[in-house]
């Protein structure tokens, strides 16, 4: 699959209210200008993070119930993902299979990172500047991948 068929699939399973039209302008934007992948990695890793939370027990997200607000903490990273093991090994070990191959995501950020991970991109904790065109086309290709397992 090459990066235009790939936003193409995001696109295809992703809330169409939500999502679809973000994706739509990430998909230009990435077309246009390549560079702009050091703009568009966070908005990727959090997209990566609800399509994951979609198949687990915490989706939809809830923050209002009968007009009182819910302050309910919500599982993130590699807790959110032991989550979604958990509760689809059963009915989709090929989702499962993937999950544990996106753990490389989440690893601790280090000093010696480049940014190919969700800690330092989402964190901050390593300047933009050090992230690479590549590693966005791989988280893409990953979300691509996952993407006909959403639960949206």
């Amino acid at each position: 699959m090459d990066i235009e068929d790939a936003f193409d699939e995001i696109m295809k399973y992703a809330h169409f209210w939500d999502w679809v039209p973000d994706w739509g302008v990430a998909r230009d934007a990435y077309k246009k200008i390549p560079n702009s992948y050091s703009v568009l990695s966070p908005f990727a890793y959090s997209y990566l993070e609800e399509l994951i939370r979609s198949t687990t027990s915490e989706y939809p997200l809830q923050f209002r119930d009968e007009g009182k607000l819910i302050l309910k903490r919500k599982k993130v990273g590699l807790d959110l993902i032991s989550l979604a093991i958990t509760e689809n090994k059963e009915k989709n070990p090929e989702y499962v299979s993937f999950l544990e191959e996106l753990k490389d995501y989440y690893f601790e950020s280090k000093i010696t990172d480049e940014g190919n991970n969700r800690n330092s991109v989402a964190h901050g904790y390593i300047h933009p500047r050090f992230w690479s065109q590549e590693s966005f086309e791989k988280l893409i290709l990953d979300i691509a991948r996952l993407s006909k397992h959403s639960g949206f």
